[in-house]
């Protein structure tokens, strides 16, 4: 089978992406840095798919360290997690994240050209479409001044694809994902953020475990039926599947153009108030939060038009917000 480069390959979706990877027979090499991951992941990993995938500890922004490993390793396509994700903290380092979003992808991109490797799925976000005229959000909705740093990375990022597509035998597909959140059913991975949580559910998890005091809503005062925002919440493992489909794609020459995109949620919203009360549903817990001021970056409402990914890719999320809640509180008591 195909030998697949997951870059990022322990965090939250590249480590449910490599599972999925493994158990459709790939062969998967992995490199992490480990600033927003744990080795321990790799075991966890092992466990669920029975192989050990090959890891590598090496930070992207290390140039040569990217080209060794081309050099020594005969590679048939990249998948690109690898990057800061937090669009608060992107707010307050934005020099940080273009240097560790940005500059990686190029290197990537230089290797993969000089190596001959040709298809490349990249992990992109909902964010490029900022706060959109209409909804649900099609791939067609045009692209706005981000809001973020880090949603502006994802904009450079398609447009460095787009470019290096048009000059080389690069094939690239990007997935712009909405809210991915849950855990894997195995309660071996999930998502594991360092220090405190900047998501949603995490926050969510710990507090019902005891961990953090208060959970903070940002802003009660959106024009929604509730005040609080609107987002598009999906299973990390039809996420993680998503890449599968789209991989498959390109490998097997069913891509259309050499740079596709694809919307990658369920097509429904949900506010955060209609978070916390099923996640209070289905885990019998009463969760301790409060209203507070809304967060830089924040947008009003996203949720996806996943009509083109269900009809080209064949791929469409299966699983519920109460499935995908019910696991990541499996995953946090199981921490």
């Amino acid at each position: 089978m195909a030998k697949i480069l997951v870059t990022g390959g322990l965090g939250y979706i590249g480590s449910h992406t490599v599972v999925e990877l493994q158990q459709q027979g790939f062969e998967v090499v992995i490199i992490d840095n480990l600033s927003n991951s744990k080795i321990e992941v790799l075991d966890n990993i092992t466990t669920i798919t029975n192989t050990k995938p090959d890891f590598n500890k090496i930070d992207l922004k290390e140039k040569n360290a990217v080209f060794n490993l081309f050099e020594t390793t005969k590679i048939d396509g990249v998948i690109h997690f690898a990057a800061s994700k937090a669009v608060g903290e992107s707010v307050e380092l934005p020099l940080v994240y273009y240097e560790n979003n940005i500059n990686t992808l190029v290197y990537l991109l230089q290797a993969m050209e000089k190596y001959n490797v040709q298809n490349f799925i990249f992990s992109s976000s909902c964010t490029v479409y900022g706060q959109a005229d209409e909804l649900p959000i099609t791939e067609k909705a045009p692209i706005k001044p981000a809001e973020s740093p880090y949603g502006n990375t994802k904009q450079i990022g398609e447009e460095i694809i787009t470019d290096a597509t048009k000059v080389s035998n690069l094939k690239a597909i990007a997935l712009r994902y909405f809210n991915p959140i849950g855990a894997h059913p195995s309660a071996k991975i999930g998502e594991l953020p360092i220090g405190v949580p900047q998501n949603l559910i995490p926050f969510v998890t710990q507090t019902a475990a005891g961990i953090r005091k208060q959970l903070s809503v940002f802003g009660d005062d959106y024009p929604t039926k509730d005040g609080t925002a609107i987002r598009d919440y999906i299973h990390v493992v039809d996420l993680a599947k998503a890449h599968i489909v789209a991989l498959n794609r390109l490998l097997q020459h069913k891509n259309k153009s050499n740079f596709e995109v694809f919307n990658l949620g369920t097509g429904k919203g949900n506010s955060v108030l209609e978070v916390i009360k099923t996640f209070e549903k289905v885990s019998e817990k009463k969760l301790n939060y409060k209203i507070t001021e809304r967060r830089a970056g924040d947008i009003t409402a996203a949720y996806a038009n996943t009509n083109f990914a269900n009809n080209e890719l064949g791929w469409k999320a299966k699983l519920s917000l109460e499935e995908a809640l019910a696991s990541a509180w499996k995953w946090q008591q199981q921490l």
